[in-house]
């Protein structure tokens, strides 16, 4: 699933794609910001990703989608 992370008085997000599933990222930025520290998401090949809560603009959390393999695949 892919994320973006928008952060303040940066042009450009940050882009990860995770395996995790979208209610635990959704989890993890609420705990992050409630608590006020920092983000930590892990991307598909394990790299972690930290970020201080005091800079997020947004996240954005895709949808998580089947990939389709094969000839006619929609």
């Amino acid at each position: 699933m892919e994320i973006k992370i928008g952060i303040q008085n940066v042009g450009r997000e940050l882009v990860l794609e995770s395996g995790q599933n979208a209610d635990d990222v959704a989890k993890a930025v609420s705990d992050a910001l409630s608590n006020g520290t920092e983000l930590r998401l892990t991307d598909d090949k394990g790299r972690q990703v930290i970020i201080p809560t005091n800079v997020l603009g947004y996240v954005e959390i895709g949808v998580e989608e089947v990939r389709r393999v094969g000839f006619g695949a929609q």
